[in-house]
């Protein structure tokens, strides 16, 4: 029997710890008056990067084909995780995104962005010979639908579109329908006004229209992009140093997650800034290679819907934090803190490598 670890896909494991360990000079530039005190955004985030390197490990060493086996139910899994979090999950100004355990504060919506590339992999792997069908992106849409509603609730709009991605990157690298996908996008769009006046709420319709003229409530809703503008300009071209930024650190007050990015500008400068788009590159181009390389279409499905995930959340995160993207509250992938976000992608990852080291192999 073949080894399958002799080929394990190096080039993913660096690229995505890379970008760790700046999530990591990230966590330690927030909390250096303590770094290393107990329940300090560094300490917690060595005890999440523990746990997620565990799920990497059993994930990658699980034959990738057993989640594709029990991928239905996983996807009652993911819909009653998500229950729960409307039923109990806790939040400011009423909204439901965090469940506590043991302490912990874990949000369920994370973790269902990678299910969800499981659920869409397999559904378009079993109807692969009808993949330009209209009912194979059709069911795809509908299975996606329920999990997307339901994040909506919460209400987190900026997962919701992420799991919009996911479809469309499972879609689009599997040979899906062009047309048929560009219909489902101009009736999404079409749907838009009615999602404007009946979903969102006000402090979502404020920080969507606040990054075209933040200037006009600097106080409020213009208040943090203004000032992530001026920690990236700030940091120049080799930044200020960790822990030297000072816009970031006393006026930013979400520079560890969903502005993360503009403490890397800052402290990091425009270098810094400038490897971490190409780390994310250099990863999201190794997740298509191993979907690529895949003989099976499920491998080739999930690699896309996973691209999908990185590219979207990279580029609105960076986008949003420049001023160039509407703020959405998508979380920069392995930088920003947070411990469902990276063990979410750990799982992700791990299934990648599972797909890498048993592409095309019979019998595993």
């Amino acid at each position: 029997m073949v080894n399958v670890w002799s080929v394990f896909d190096i080039q993913l494991a660096v690229y995505a710890l890379a970008l760790v360990v700046i999530g990591l000079l990230m966590a330690f530039t927030n909390s250096s008056d303590a770094p290393l005190a107990a329940g300090s955004l560094l300490t917690r985030a060595f005890m999440w990067l523990a746990i997620g390197l565990v799920i990497f490990t059993i994930s990658a060493a699980v034959d990738y084909r057993w989640s594709r086996t029990f991928s239905w139910l996983l996807y009652l899994v993911n819909l009653g995780l998500l229950v729960l979090t409307i039923a109990i999950g806790s939040g400011l100004g009423g909204v439901s995104r965090w469940v506590n355990i043991l302490g912990l504060q874990f949000q369920f919506s994370e973790v269902a962005k990678v299910l969800m590339a499981v659920v869409l992999a397999t559904w378009i792997a079993n109807h692969q010979a009808r993949i330009t069908s209209l009912w194979t992106i059709a069911g795809a849409a509908l299975l996606a639908g329920p999990p997307l509603a339901l994040i909506l609730i919460q209400p987190d709009l900026g997962t919701s579109l992420v799991i919009g991605a996911i479809l469309f990157g499972s879609l689009f690298i599997s040979g899906a329908s062009l047309r048929w996908m560009g219909a489902g996008i101009l009736m999404i769009l079409a749907f838009i006004p009615i999602a404007w006046t009946e979903i969102l709420k006000p402090y979502q319709k404020e920080r969507l229209i606040a990054f075209l003229n933040p200037s006009a409530d600097p106080k409020d809703s213009g208040y943090q992009l203004l000032q992530s503008q001026i920690a990236v300009s700030s940091g120049g071209a080799f930044g200020r140093g960790l822990t030297n930024g000072t816009t970031g650190q006393d006026y930013l007050p979400v520079s560890s997650t969903d502005f993360v990015f503009s403490r890397v500008g800052e402290e990091l400068g425009f270098l810094g800034g400038v490897v971490v788009l190409i780390l994310f590159t250099l990863l999201i181009w190794r997740v298509l290679v191993i979907g690529w390389r895949s003989r099976d279409p499920f491998g080739l499905a999930f690699a896309g819907g996973m691209a999908g995930l990185l590219l979207f959340q990279m580029l609105v995160n960076v986008g949003m934090v420049l001023g160039v993207m509407p703020i959405t509250g998508i979380p920069l992938p392995f930088i920003t803190h947070g411990g469902a976000s990276l063990i979410s992608l750990a799982l992700g990852l791990g299934i990648l490598e599972s797909i890498a080291m048993r592409q095309g192999r019979p019998g595993g």
